[in-house]
């Protein structure tokens, strides 16, 4: 069985190398089941065990965001070809907030 988001991403780290812009260094702990799986995929495509790492995050990070649910609220924000479209209540607009709140602090 073959999972296409996936396959995208090794086709990637075969064809092309990642671009460094915009990355940022972070310590994190992984379970060594985890590094081993990654060390593995590194020795395989030949990429830092970090290039792995972030391809990794980034990859998972979108697929999060594609699967976090609309939860309709009462308020209605806008009107499209008829349809009352409500304000989103759920994860992705906390989420959002959240991430709106960080990139703001971190300009500051």
């Amino acid at each position: 069985m073959t999972i296409s988001t996936f396959s995208s991403l090794l086709d990637e780290w075969e064809t092309h190398a990642e671009k460094q812009l915009g990355k940022v260094k972070r310590e994190i702990s992984l379970y060594e089941t985890d590094l081993e799986k990654v060390r593995a995929l590194a020795e395989v495509y030949a990429k830092p065990e970090d290039e792995i790492l972030a391809g990794l995050l980034h990859q998972a990070l979108l697929e999060i965001e594609e699967k976090m649910p609309y939860v309709p609220g009462d308020k209605v924000i806008r009107v499209e070809e008829g349809e009352e479209v409500y304000e989103d209540v759920g994860p992705m607009a906390k989420y959002l907030k959240a991430l709106k709140n960080v990139r703001t602090s971190e300009k500051a």
